[in-house]
């Protein structure tokens, strides 16, 4: 058996890494193991948008969640630049949605005090001029997005700094146990030692847990594209029917999102791009003529009660899972991992933990 840790996490994406950089902080000894690079699957291929699409349809427990998080992500993405010489490029762009229920979201913005403006159909042209017509639509003004594959090296890069060891291209065969309390893993290249395990591997956590007994969470695939557009054509992130537009500030324009249950499938299909190509056309006619520069795939951890699992295990000492954000990892990830590390480590929790309780 290798080295012992005091934690052991199983997955290197966002909610992994968040984890152990928290972790780590209290002065753990903490080992990140991944079966890939790190930050390459879900967490590298999502948009970056820093709210739940549709977040007034969210429930109590989500919208806790991406509070935290949204507070405290200005901080987070200053200190990871600092740690790692990579800016994140955290940026309050503003979330435009359009053709929504404006009571049912100005009811939800006055309950939790979020700033919202309601926004005619004439001002959506002058606020996003390349928009086809559109009925009325709101504005979240403090909505923010972040570039997921510079948050996730940054990430990565403060981990190295922190002392946390990382193992890249190892997969977790198992977790192991005494029947009642883990005492580490099975890796194919044999046992590492640990006080306390947390899964936190995305849609193959069910995988992983299954011997032991564990919540279901399964991959859904989501396919973007990106595309080069003229500069400073779009200012705003838009959402129309489930489907964004996210403007870089290197002036490319992220498309998203497909959502389909395909099992762990993560290629890329024609289909998908043609859906994205024609919904981004339709919403702009101006990027008719803007290249596709990227087309890809990842699978997102669905869960059926649409809230994550973060907390103990039920019947395994020493075992916690931290897993099933689904389409809201990069916005849930702060708040997930802080809750993480107070309860590992036995701090007054941030949030109530039980609405994140594995049953």
């Amino acid at each position: 058996m290798q080295n012992g840790y005091d934690i052991v996490i199983v997955g290197g994406g966002v909610i992994g890494m968040m984890t152990a950089r928290e972790l780590s902080q209290h002065g753990a000894n903490v080992c990140v193991i991944d079966q890939a690079d790190t930050g390459k699957a879900a967490s590298w291929a999502g948009g970056g948008i820093l709210s739940p699409l549709y977040p007034w349809t969210q429930n109590d427990a989500i919208t806790h969640l991406a509070h935290w998080s949204q507070r405290a992500y200005p901080q987070l993405s200053a200190d990871l630049q600092a740690d790692s010489g990579i800016d994140p490029e955290y940026l309050a762009s503003g979330l435009l949605a359009l053709n929504v229920d404006v009571g049912e979201a100005s009811a939800w913005a006055s309950k939790w005090n979020i700033p919202l403006e309601t926004v005619s159909p004439g001002d959506v042209q002058r606020l996003e001029p390349y928009l086809a017509e559109s009925e009325q639509a709101i504005r979240l003004p403090d909505v923010a997005q972040i570039r997921n594959p510079r948050l996730l090296r940054s990430l990565r890069d403060s981990l190295d700094k922190r002392g946390v060891t990382v193992i890249e291209n190892q997969a977790v065969n198992s977790i192991a146990n005494d029947g009642t309390r883990v005492t580490g893993v099975v890796t194919d290249s044999g046992d590492i030692s640990a006080n306390h395990v947390v899964v936190a591997c995305g849609a193959w956590t069910s995988k992983l847990l299954e011997p032991i007994g564990c919540p279901t969470i399964y991959p859904a695939r989501g396919q973007m594209i990106l595309l080069r557009t003229p500069p400073d054509s779009f200012r705003n992130i838009v959402l129309v029917d489930h489907h964004y537009l996210i403007p870089r500030q290197d002036g490319r324009l992220l498309v998203g999102s497909t959502l389909e249950n395909t099992g762990f499938d993560n290629s890329t299909t024609d289909d998908a791009k043609t859906e994205l190509k024609t919904f981004a056309r339709t919403l702009a006619p101006i990027l008719s003529s803007c290249p596709v520069e990227r087309h890809w795939a990842g699978l997102r951890p669905g869960n059926d009660r649409n809230t994550p699992y973060i907390g103990a295990h039920p019947e395994m000492e020493g075992l916690y899972v931290n897993s099933g954000h689904f389409r809201n990892g990069l916005v849930l990830a702060p708040a997930s991992a802080r809750l993480m590390a107070d309860l590992v480590t036995n701090q007054a929790p941030i949030l109530p933990p039980q609405a994140y309780a594995i049953q």
